[in-house]
């Protein structure tokens, strides 16, 4: 009802204003269409819904917001890794100086910059909350909360864009297209405009900046990759504001010189997990044990950086916790995803099916679904797909028409999404969801053999690695029984397929391959080998022996999992092979000059040399690091 009240407000205030400015004699045409821009902007995004919009559940988004770090800068690194790897990686980064920023500040300048910041880069893993940002700006602006100098903000999506690929428009008649209420202005060249292009890691247009024709004419019609490219490089609309969202992957896809500004959202702060969790139960009890049992697991802690992981764990929990049964709460992320899997199984039978909670939720109406939903996850995995149209669900078999009655039983898990002009788009509710569910179908495709090389090659496939293994515990089948054939021989035993992953980890694979293993051992539930070095690292005894590569990965692993920063690492007590000190290059990589910089204010006369060789420092950085070795105190006699 209170939704319906304020909704209604809305529509009341633009009106009024309208007949006001009118009554005044001093609203023009392009003055009235910007205050119902305004209104249609705030309609559309003043609600987040769960499952489909059209029968979800709607929520007010300022309910519900919570900041998120976002930070100004990039690395430059390019980053082949899985995406769940970069987030183990930046959250254990020590803290260092880092500008932040609000989302209302995103256009923002530094002060030391003359020019006004044309387009910005957001970049941020699949779930941090992207869109969501996106959405918050595009509200504040609507409600006259910020940014008021904006006379239009204009909201894209690419997967909507992608249904206009063969299509051709003029700049005009796009922003019409979208954007109705703006069909009485012919030109938007001296208005001031924000373009939001959200998801471009989704975008299936070519985006070729280098062939597309040159475009200055925003009444032209052309291919809406052609505006895209000439939009973004300056060339259409050069006082317009654009801002860009993308997982890290796709960045390069837009030209480094088109960008004034990037930024990168970096999910919840540890303070910001508790605070949700503290926030989705009611019970204080119930908030404190799953905060507590979310920091006790390293894997649940780095991903509870992801808000939507932080939902898929109280989901979980809050149902463990309301059975009363005593089971454990799920410590890896196999059993994390079974239990979420059984969560929303059980709901469907009981809402959809009439079932009772005692009932087998495995009908063979469930099954097949869950078996279709997992081949369409395998197949567009393998092509690194997160949205998938109708033709897609097509070549893997699903009945089109029974498209929506999947995604609206199974909401959480599957969704289908509205585009303009009811085009049907379909994702799953998150990127691990579906290489969960990849795995579960090939599970019982493969031999009772270790996957081969060819499976973890490619770093996108890391966590689908992960979770293959993981459901090939029993313990972990026992869970989908009913669903998942129950053999006494999985993939192979245990013993072996942990007694295989350490010959793999001893075959000199890179570090991140050493370390991912290493988490698929966790998955196993196979902590020998980093018991092993805890041991003799509380022993003393570590030094007394040469370690295998396998050895090292685990001393790395229980390095960076440590909860207390580590500031003295000596590695003249262990016989360090040049390989095996490459193996801890992630433990010191992170260091920067200004890092350097810091360190040598300490003591600064004591320096006698610095070696710099092989190191590769961005101007700002040595700009930072000559400021310091200027000091007269300095007794530097040899610099590299």
């Amino acid at each position: 009802t209170l939704n319906i009240m304020k909704t209604n407000e809305c529509h009341k205030t633009c009106h009024l204003n309208i007949l006001e400015c009118l009554k005044a004699g001093y609203c023009y045409v392009n003055d009235i269409q910007c205050i119902t821009q305004h209104s249609s902007t705030y309609m559309k995004s003043t609600f987040v819904f769960e499952g489909i919009a059209e029968s979800g559940n709607q929520t007010f988004l300022n309910q519900i917001y919570t900041e998120l770090y976002i930070t100004e800068g990039d690395s430059g690194d390019v980053n082949k890794e899985h995406e769940v790897r970069q987030i183990e990686s930046v959250s254990w980064k020590p803290d260092r100086p880092e500008t932040t920023i609000r989302h209302e500040d995103i256009f923002k300048h530094s002060p030391d910059r003359d020019e006004p910041i044309r387009a910005v880069m957001t970049k941020g893993v699949a779930g941090i909350g992207k869109t969501v940002l996106a959405q918050k700006f595009t509200l504040d602006w609507a409600e006259d909360q910020t940014n008021q100098d904006i006379q239009f903000t204009f909201p894209f999506t690419f997967r909507e864009l992608n249904l206009l690929k063969d299509q051709q428009f003029s700049l005009v008649e796009l922003v019409h297209h979208f954007f109705s209420e703006t069909r009485g202005i012919s030109t938007f060249e001296e208005l001031k405009v924000v373009f939001i292009f959200d998801g471009l890691d989704e975008s299936r247009l070519p985006l070729d900046f280098h062939n597309n024709e040159i475009l200055i004419d925003v009444r032209k019609s052309t291919s809406v990759d052609v505006l895209l490219t000439n939009l973004i490089r300056g060339n259409l609309l050069p006082k317009a504001h654009l801002w860009i969202t993308t997982r890290p992957a796709a960045a390069f896809r837009i030209p480094t010189e088109c960008v004034g500004k990037m930024t990168e959202i970096r999910g919840f702060t540890d303070p910001q997990k508790d605070m949700y969790f503290t926030k989705r139960f009611e019970s204080k009890k119930q908030a404190s044990l799953v905060i507590s049992h979310v920091k006790k697991s390293r894997t649940l802690h780095i991903m509870c950086h992801i808000p939507i992981f932080c939902w898929i764990t109280a989901t979980v929990v809050e149902d463990m916790l309301n059975k009363k049964d005593g089971e454990e709460l799920p410590k890896t992320l196999t059993e994390m995803y079974i239990h979420f899997l059984v969560v929303q199984n059980k709901l469907k039978g009981i809402k959809y099916d009439g079932g009772a909670e005692t009932d087998s939720h495995w009908s063979a109406e469930n099954q097949k679904m869950i078996e279709s939903l997992g081949k369409l996850a395998f197949d567009q995995l393998m092509k690194r797909n997160l949205i998938f149209y109708e033709s897609d669900l097509a070549e893997c078999g699903i009945d089109i028409r029974a498209a929506s009655v999947c995604s609206g039983v199974f909401t959480q898990i599957f969704r289908e999404e509205r585009g303009l002009y009811q085009d049907k788009l379909f994702c799953f509710v998150h990127l691990s969801v579906q290489e969960f569910l990849a795995a579960l179908h090939e599970l019982e495709k493969r031999s009772h053999e270790f996957p081969e090389t060819n499976i973890y090659k490619n770093g996108h496939l890391d966590l689908f690695l992960r979770f293959l293994l993981g459901l090939s515990l029993e313990t972990n089948r026992r869970h989908l029984r009913g669903f998942v054939a129950q053999t006494e021989e999985s993939l192979v035993t245990n013993k072996d397929t942990a007694q295989y992953i350490k010959e793999k980890m001893n075959n000199h694979l890179c570090v991140e391959k050493s370390i991912n293993l290493f988490h698929c051992l966790n998955e196993l539930n196979d902590q020998s080998l980093m018991e092993e070095i805890q041991q003799s690292l509380n022993t003393g005894s570590l030094s007394a022996h040469q370690l295998s590569p396998a050895q090292w990965s685990a001393l790395h692993f229980i390095l960076l999992s440590s909860e207390k920063g580590l500031e003295t690492f000596d590695l003249k007590k262990y016989s360090a092979s040049e390989n095996a000190l490459l193996r801890l290059l992630p433990m010191v990589k992170i260091i920067s000059c200004a890092a350097l910089a810091s360190a040598l204010t300490v003591n600064p006369s004591h320096l006698k040399e610095l070696d710099l060789s092989f190191n590769y420092p961005r101007e700002a950085g040595m700009e930072s690091l000559a400021a310091i070795l200027k000091n007269p105190s300095f007794r530097l006699e040899s610099l590299k």
